[in-house]
C-alpha cells in the first residue's frame, strides 16, 4: 500500500512542480487544447450515432418482444459508449504525447535537470523519437483494445458486470496511462516498451497510484489539458524512483553497522 500513496503523491510533486515553472505549464497546454478540440468532436459524434451503430449491428432483436430489445440495445450502448471512452482516455495521452513531443522533452529534461542535476538524452533526431514514439502508443493502444473487448463482454455477467468490472477498467485505464507519461522520460533513457511495461509490471501499486487518480481526473472536461503538463512532471520523477536514480545533494543512506574492517573508535 505504501506504493499506493507513493504514486499519488507523484502526481502531486509534478503539479507543484510545474505551479513553480509556470512558463513551462503554459507551453505544455498548447497540445493538449489542439487536441482536446478534436477528441470534443469525436465524442459529440458518438453520442449522437451510439444508437445508429448498436441498432445497426443487432438486427436480431428486432423480433424480440418488448421490452428486451431496448433494454438488451440500452446496455449495450452504454458499454458502447464506455469503451470509446475508455479507449479516449488512453489514446488522447497518445496523441497528446505525439503533438507536444518536443514541448514535453523539453519539460521531461528540466525536471531530470532540477533533481538530479543531469538529464538523459536519446540522441535521435526529432523524427526518429516520433516514429518510434508513435509505433509504441500504437501498440499499447492495441493492448488497450484488447482488454476493452474483454471487459465489453464481461459486462454483461449480472452484478460483476456492473460493479467489478468497471474499476477493473480504471485499473487498466490508469496502469496504461501512467506507462504512456513514463514514456517520455524513459525513451530518452533508451527503454524499449517492453521493458517499460515490465518495470511498471514489478511496481503495480506504484503505477495504479499514479494512474487511476489521474484517470478520474481526465473524466471531468478540459481537466486533462490543465493536468497534463504536471503528469509529465510527477511522470519524470515516478521514473527517477522507478530507475533507482538519487536526486542532487541526496546521499544514498549510510548503513549505521561497521564494515568488517573496521576498528571501533577508529575514525
Amino acid at each position: 500500500m505504501r506504493d499506493l500513496m507513493t504514486g499519488m503523491t507523484y502526481l502531486a510533486k509534478g503539479q507543484r512542480w510545474v505551479g513553480r515553472n509556470r512558463r513551462q505549464w503554459g507551453f505544455g497546454l498548447l497540445p493538449g487544447l489542439v487536441t482536446l478540440v478534436g477528441y470534443a468532436a469525436a465524442l459529440v459524434a458518438l453520442v449522437f450515432w451510439a444508437d445508429d451503430v448498436v441498432d445497426w449491428a443487432t438486427p436480431f432483436a428486432d423480433d424480440w418482444s418488448s421490452p428486451w430489445p431496448g433494454i438488451f440495445r440500452g446496455a449495450l450502448t452504454a458499454l458502447f459508449f464506455g469503451g470509446g471512452l475508455l479507449l479516449a482516455l488512453i489514446s488522447f495521452t497518445a496523441v497528446t504525447l505525439l503533438v507536444g513531443q518536443p514541448f514535453y522533452e523539453e519539460l521531461s529534461e528540466r525536471v531530470d535537470r532540477a533533481e538530479g542535476g543531469t538529464a538523459a538524452e536519446s540522441g535521435l533526431p526529432l523524427w526518429r523519437e516520433l516514429w518510434i514514439s508513435a509505433r509504441e502508443s500504437l501498440a499499447v493502444l492495441v493492448r488497450v483494445a484488447l482488454w476493452g473487448v474483454l471487459l465489453f463482454a464481461l459486462g454483461f455477467v449480472p452484478i460483476a458486470g456492473q460493479t467489478v468490472v468497471p474499476a477493473i477498467g480504471f485499473c487498466i485505464s490508469g496502469f496504461f496511462l501512467t506507462e504512456e507519461l513514463t514514456a517520455v522520460a524513459l525513451q530518452r533513457r533508451g527503454v524499449p516498451l517492453r521493458e517499460r511495461l515490465r518495470l511498471l509490471r514489478s511496481r503495480k501499486l506504484l503505477a495504479l497510484g499514479f494512474g487511476v487518480p489521474l484517470t478520474l481526473l481526465f473524466l471531468v472536461p478540459l481537466v486533462a489539458v490543465f493536468v497534463m503538463p504536471g503528469a509529465v512532471a510527477g511522470a519524470t520523477l515516478l521514473v527517477r524512483d522507478l530507475m533507482g536514480e538519487t536526486p542532487a545533494g541526496e546521499d544514498e543512506p549510510e548503513d549505521p553497522r561497521p564494515g568488517p574492517d573496521a576498528a571501533p573508535g577508529v575514525d
